[in-house]
Parts: structure tokens; C-alpha cells; sequence
């Protein structure tokens, strides 16, 4: 939301206070407020009946900078609140100079300059990370009453913004006016399915707004030199994070909100749909799961889309009995052959479905302001949605779902939770323009809690479309309803990486896009994409996405990428954990993995897949692909070339390969199984070891609930290679990509491969020393 007009005018009808200089300071050991006068204080007669501000500045964790700012602090506070990790202050260490005033957290500090002009800086161990000048701290009125909190803070010269949510936008934010708001608005709009008011820059450093209602973003548009945020009301509140690198950034940003949970290993599966509007019944999906089972595809979960229910009665959590009169013998000969099965949900209940009136009766519907039922037609005829900030109607509600799971439901796509009034009435009194961002929060924690508490803690996923702060808690969340084109094949993937910078961990996306029929160039495309992203499903709207009905050469590729990508699952699972332990996403901006490398600040058609493998998706159908390579050398995961980086490469392919790069010093955890993605990961693993010269190279392979089995490091000095294994309880074995010919091996035997010189250590030994030719 804009204020001025220009560099030195106010728009009409706007009054604006801003703080002029430190009248008060109060030091105490866990904080240090400012009072701040809108004018100079030249004596005692001066400030009586003017306004001030009051600043606060606390830490709740290290490198972590709290900042509320009040106007009139009386104002009836409704909530909801975001549910925050780390709310205790900390003691900080706070000095007073003669001129400014000074509070540290960690390597974090804020100095606030004491006489006019107003200036604050935010620092990280010395370096000035942003700062907010004269005037940029704002009290805002306009004429008919209504009052903003604004503030604005600098960015440096190349300074560029990256998060705020799963936004389909440009990459880099800068010149862009974002609204914080969620909305079913697909992914070729600015509107977002899952707003997140937290963004990070290049400069090392993130802000969180703390306030789950609407914040206006202005990011180096209503001044080209800072990033503003302003939400309605007396108060603003938010975070300034530091860190050593951004991806110490985002450790600290989801240690205040919430580490990502660690899903299921047989989640990251391939996952198959009967799609929406299709016509399907246990015939049909039989003959999709008959069919992958023929063509050797391995599927992983089955998923029952919106008509496993009557259609207009959504939701009634019934099945509908003209079309499974059997649900529950159907379920379980699935789960006979190895499925999980999910089924999709909303939190809408249609005046159609039976609960309606249950609803109704009890108070679990969201109400108006004269105590009657909130209604629309927007979904389902004459819908109601449910209270969940009501205890009885939460319980309620998955007292229908825990029925599912009995049956031999595992998980639930939890759609919608955008469409939420902002003038519904709650029965804890919350405000509505807070809950209408808030409620995707509520829905899905919901759901989750009830599935950890059926399923367990290491089973419950969600498959979820909306989500607010937090809700990294409840994984997976997907990206909506793309288009079958190649640019939708590319929002959605800017959204995603989009999405990994605002602290979440798992994302998804449907495979061939969802709105109309991709052509089977397109398809194939997306299959290799959408088998190495962290979860992988086939799913459109009005047709059956198995990969015959595109051509054989589409059940080819299928085939190719599930297989390679259950292949990589030793290595996948440690880099889900690396999500839980550090709140880093599976799939990473490159950015986030070099971010000292200007190149890399607008990259959005690449990422890394954890941090040693390079993914460049292709997105034409000539096949041809542009994409950066970082300083360093790179080897091609699937051919074996070796390129130097540091460069722009440009390469052709077909639809059995894609630019799948391995980074120097890294090791690669393979797999014995190429047909799912839960087994023992540790039995027979070959660590796949790039090192083209000095240096050293680490990884864990966990087992399925993420606990370390075997942890190996690398290290090598010109010809001489050092391996130090812990943990060993199995046969595992390591290959040298890239090298041909060695000397001797004390500890293992060795054989050349095509890939590299592969060693088997003898008898569990843990420690091989390995001479190069």
C-alpha cells in the first residue's frame, strides 16, 4: 500500500508521524525501548499533547531481533497469533554511548542513533545488513479514520528480495507489490496460496512480520531504495534474522516458527491420482494400478480425488455407494499390493452434505455477526466452513477423518482453506482478517495432529494447498492448479523455490500440469522435473494422467525417473532430515547454496536438489537448455562427463536426461532398490564420491525414521585418499566417479567400473587407504 506521492508529498487525504528523535530510553536486561517524539524537544512545554512512538527492541533468540513498534498501546488485541517456537526474551547485552544506544543479540545488533535525524542500523558481526532513516518509521491516519503502522527499511546497492511465500512472480521480488494474503488464485497470477510475510535478501539477512492478517509489501517500488511493509491498526511487529549465510538465516527464521517435520520415506514415492472431474470407480483405478504394475512403473500411493464423494454433498467424508459400494474391501486390496492410499478433503461443508445440519446445530460452522451460518456458493452449494478455533467442531471434524483411517486411509490432500471470509465470526473471538490467512494453519494442524495421532509421528503427511507461518510443521504442501504449458511448468517452479526461502522444507507440484491435457512433449518434460522435486505426483483436472494414454515413450521416461529417483532415496532422506534439523528445503534456490555468487541471484529455471546435485528441468520442446554452473568442477550424475564451472553451459537433450550435475566434494548415498522408496537404505549402499582434487567429502545414511546408520568422510591430499567410515553394520561399498586407475587399496578390494573405480571394503572394515595412479 502506497502513502506518498512522490519523494516529498503525502498523498491526499493521509497524515503521517514519524519518530524525530530518542526523547526516554528504558534499559532493562532483556530489552531496550525507545520513546520517540514526532518533533524536537526543545523543552518541558514541548510534547504535551503531541504524539510519541514507543520502540522495542528484544531478542528471543540468538542472531534474532524483535522490533514492536506502538502508537496507542491500549487497542483490544483479538488475535490469532502466529504460534511461535522461542517467545522468552533473552538477556542481551545493551550499551549507551553519547550518541547512539546499543542492543546485541548473538552477532545481531540494532543502534539507535539518539538525536535527529531518526536513524536506526541493523548490523551482523560489524557488517550493516539494512537500516531504517528519517521518516521511513511511520504512523499513518487518513481522513476517515483508519490507521496503518508502515516501515521501510534500505537495500544496499544490488540488494534483491526472495520469499514471502509460494509466489509465482518474478523470482527476485524486487519492483513488486505484494500483498500477504492467501487466495485460490492458481499459479499464473501474483496471488498466492500461501502467503508468507517473511522474506530474505542476497545482503544476509530476513525480516519477519509478525501479523497474520493482510501486510501490504512494497519492495523497492514506493521507494526504489527499500523494502516497506505496512499493516492497518497501532502496533507493528516484526523480526529482524541474522546469520552467518542464508542458510543460517532460514535455521534461525524456523527456529522462531518451526522446524519442517521429517515425512514418511514411502511419501516421496510416486504418487498417482484419478484425477478431478474424471469418471473413475474401483474398476477403473484397478486398471491404472493393473497398469503401471504391467509397464513396470512403480507406484507408491494411491490417491482418490473429490469424487470418491457424491458430487454437491462435499464434504460429507462418505464414500459414494452408487460408485464404491465396497470401499472398504477396495481399500484393502489395494493395500494388498503395497499402496497408501490418500484421499482428498476440504474444510467446506455443502448444505447438501448430512454434516451441514450437524454443523449448524452445534455451533462448528463459522458464523455471521447476527448468529447465522456463513454461507456461499463459490465451491459447493450453499457451504458452510468449518470453526476451528473451536475445540468441539476440531474434534468433530476428525472424528469423520479418524472413520477414513480405520478403513485404510493413510493420508489426505488437504485442499482449499483460502477462501475464508473476512467477516466471519469465530467462537474464540478472533478477528477475521487475522483468520483469514491463519485459518490454513488451523486446517491443516488439525488434520496432522490427528494423523500422528493414529498413524504415529513417523507416518502422518498431509498433501496440503495452502498454509500460513508454521505450517512447515505439517508437510507436504503442493503448488496448486498450474496449466499444461511450459511456462506454467516454470511459475510453478519459481513458486517452489520461492517457497523453500520462506522456510519450508517439502513442496510439490502436479506432473503435467493441471488445467487442460499436456501434449506428450510437455508430459515428459515434467516427468523428469516432477521425479526429481521432493515429492512427485500425477494429477490433472479433466483427464487421466497414467503415461500411456500420452505415448509409450512417456511410460519410457516414467519408468527412468521413478526408478532413479527411489535410487537416490539414501541420499534424498538425509537431505529431508537436513530439512527438519536445520529448516532447509530439499529444493534450493542456487542462492541459497552460493550466495557469495552474484550469477546465481536471479537463477529460478535451476535449483539444487540438497546440496550436491544440480537439477536444470527443460522447458521447450527442442530440448535445449541454458543453465549456470557455479565455480568448481561438476560432473554429470548420469553420463560421467567432467566440466569445469563457473560458466554459462548450454546442452541438448532427449527425454531420458537432463542436466543432473554433481558437485566437487560432495558424496552421493545409492541405493539398492530402484522400485521403492523405503527400504533399508544402508544395506549395500555404494557412496558415490566426487573429488577431482584436494579435499573432503561427508554423508549419513539414515534409516526410514531418520536416524544415522552409517556416516562416511572422504578426504583427499594429490594422490592419497582417506575413508573413514562409523556406524558399519553393513555391506557397503563407494565409488570414485571419474577416477580410472589406482595404485592399491589397504582394507578393500577394487574394480573398475564404467562410472569410476568402485571399493569394497573387506570384512565391515572402516578405514580404507587408497593410492592413485
Amino acid at each position: 500500500m502506497k502513502f506518498t506521492d512522490g519523494n516529498w508529498l503525502i498523498r491526499p487525504g493521509i497524515k503521517m508521524l514519524h519518530p524525530f528523535e530518542v526523547r526516554e530510553r528504558l534499559i532493562e536486561p532483556n530489552a531496550l525501548t525507545i520513546f520517540a517524539p514526532s518533533r524536537h524537544v526543545e523543552n518541558r512545554a514541548v510534547g504535551i499533547g503531541d504524539p510519541l512512538l514507543e520502540i522495542r527492541y528484544s531478542s528471543p533468540l540468538p542472531d534474532v531481533m524483535h522490533v514492536q513498534i506502538v502508537h496507542h498501546k491500549g487497542q483490544v488485541d483479538h488475535g490469532p497469533h502466529f504460534q511461535l517456537q522461542a517467545i522468552d526474551e533473552q538477556p542481551v547485552e545493551v550499551s549507551d554511548a553519547e550518541h547512539v544506544s546499543t542492543l546485541r543479540s548473538g552477532k545481531l545488533a540494532v543502534h539507535v542513533q539518539k538525536a535527529h535525524p531518526w536513524n536506526v542500523e541493523f548490523t551482523y558481526d560489524g557488517r550493516r545488513l539494512t537500516g531504517s532513516g528519517d521518516r521511513s518509521t511511520a504512523h499513518i491516519t487518513t481522513d476517515d479514520g483508519t490507521t496503518y503502522m508502515r516501515e521501510q527499511l534500505d537495500l544496499a546497492v544490488g540488494e534483491y528480495v526472495y520469499g514471502l511465500g509460494e509466489r509465482f512472480t518474478a523470482f527476485a521480488k524486487n519492483g513488486q507489490v505484494v500483498d500477504s494474503v492467501n487466495a485460490d488464485g492458481g499459479t499464473g497470477t501474483e496471488q498466492a496460496y500461501k502467503s508468507i510475510p517473511f522474506y530474505l535478501t542476497n545482503n544476509g539477512y530476513g525480516v519477519f512480520v509478525n501479523h497474520p492478517e493482510t501486510v501490504s509489501f512494497e519492495i523497492a517500488t514506493e521507494r526504489v531504495a527499500r523494502a516497506q511493509f505496512s499493516v492497518p491498526g497501532e502496533s507493528l511487529d516484526y523480526y529482524i534474522v541474522g546469520g552467518a549465510s542464508l542458510k543460517e538465516v532460514l535455521g534461525n527464521y524456523t527456529a522462531l516458527t518451526g522446524k519442517p517435520s521429517l515425512p514418511p520415506a514411502w511419501s516421496f514415492g510416486l504418487w498417482l491420482s484419478t484425477s478431478f472431474t474424471t469418471n473413475y470407480d474401483e474398476q477403473t483405478v484397478t486398471h491404472f494400478v493393473d497398469g503401471m504394475a504391467e509397464r513396470d512403473l512403480p507406484v507408491h500411493v494411491f490417491h482418490f480425488d473429490c469424487f470418491w464423494m457424491k458430487g454437491l454433498h462435499w464434504s460429507n467424508f462418505q464414500w459414494d455407494e452408487d460408485v464404491f459400494p465396497d470401499p472398504e474391501g477396495m481399500l484393502r486390496r489395494l493395500k494388498q499390493r503395497g499402496l497408501k492410499i490418500c484421499v482428498w478433503i476440504n474444510p467446506y461443508i455443502a448444505q447438501r452434505s448430512h454434516l451441514f445440519e450437524e454443523g449448524r446445530k452445534n455451533g462448528y460452522l463459522i458464523k455471521k455477526a447476527d448468529g447465522s451460518i456463513w454461507q456461499t456458493d463459490l465451491w459447493q452449494p450453499g457451504m458452510g466452513i468449518v470453526d476451528f478455533t473451536n475445540s468441539e467442531a476440531r474434534t468433530w471434524y476428525t472424528s469423520k477423518l479418524k472413520t477414513l483411517l480405520n478403513m485404510g486411509v493413510d493420508c489426505f490432500k488437504t485442499d482449499f482453506g483460502e477462501r475464508i471470509p473476512l467477516d466471519g465470526v469465530y467462537a474464540d473471538g478472533s478477528d477475521a482478517h487475522k483468520m483469514h490467512n491463519y485459518y490454513a494453519y488451523l486446517y491443516n494442524e488439525t488434520v496432522y495432529n490427528l494423523l500422528k495421532e493414529v498413524k504415529g509421528e513417523d507416518e502422518a503427511v498431509l498433501f496440503a494447498r495452502s498454509a500460513s507461518v508454521g505450517s512447515q510443521k505439517f508437510p507436504v504442501h503442493w503448488g496448486g492448479d498450474s496449466n499444461a504449458t511450459y511456462e506454467s511448468m516454470a511459475e510453478s517452479l519459481r513458486g517452489g523455490l520461492s517457497f523453500g526461502l520462506s522456510g519450508f522444507g517439502f513442496w510439490s507440484h502436479d506432473i503435467g500440469g493441471f488445467e487442460n491435457t499436456a501434449p506428450a512433449d510437455i508430459y515428459k518434460r515434467w516427468l523428469a522435473f516432477g521425479m526429481l522435486s521432493s515429492h512427485s505426483r500425477l494429477h490433472g483436472s479433466n483427464s487421466y494422467r497414467v503415461p500411456w494414454n500420452y505415448d509409450q515413450e512417456s511410460v519410457d521416461v516414467l519408468r527412468f525417473f521413478t526408478r532413479l529417483k527411489c535410487s537416490l532415496m539414501p541420499y534424498l532422506y538425509d537431505v529431508a532430515h537436513q530439512a527438519k534439523e536445520y529448516g532447509l528445503p530439499v529444493m534450493r534456490a542456487m542462492l541459497l547454496e552460493f550466495d557469495g555468487d552474484p550469477a546465481c541471484d536471479y537463477l529460478d529455471r535451476q535449483y539444487m536438489l540438497g546440496s550436491s546435485l544440480l537439477v536444470a528441468p527443460i522447458f521447450n520442446q527442442a530440448g535445449e537448455v541454458k543453465f549456470y554452473l557455479p565455480a568448481g568442477s561438476w560432473m554429470n550424475f548420469l553420463t560421467g562427463e567432467q566440466v569445469q564451472g563457473g560458466s554459462w553451459r548450454k546442452e541438448q537433450h532427449g527425454y531420458l536426461s537432463l542436466p543432473l550435475y554433481a558437485r566437487d566434494n560432495s558424496m552421493i548415498a545409492i541405493g539398492n532398490q530402484e522400485s521403492k522408496p523405503d527400504y533399508d537404505y544402508a544395506a549395500d549402499v555404494v557412496l558415490h564420491v566426487f573429488l577431482s582434487q584436494d579435499g573432503q567429502a561427508s554423508t549419513t545414511v539414515r534409516n526410514t525414521h531418520g536416524e544415522p546408520e552409517l556416516q562416511a568422510t572422504v578426504t583427499r591430499e594429490g594422490k592419497c585418499i582417506n575413508v573413514h567410515a562409523t556406524g558399519v553394520g553393513k555391506a557397503w561399498s563407494l565409488v570414485l566417479r571419474g577416477i580410472s586407475e589406482i595404485v592399491s587399496v589397504e582394507g578393500g578390494d577394487y574394480t573398475g567400473t564404467p562410472q569410476g573405480v568402485c571399493i569394497t571394503p573387506l570384512n565391515g572394515n572402516q578405514t580404507l587407504h587408497i593410492v592413485l595412479a
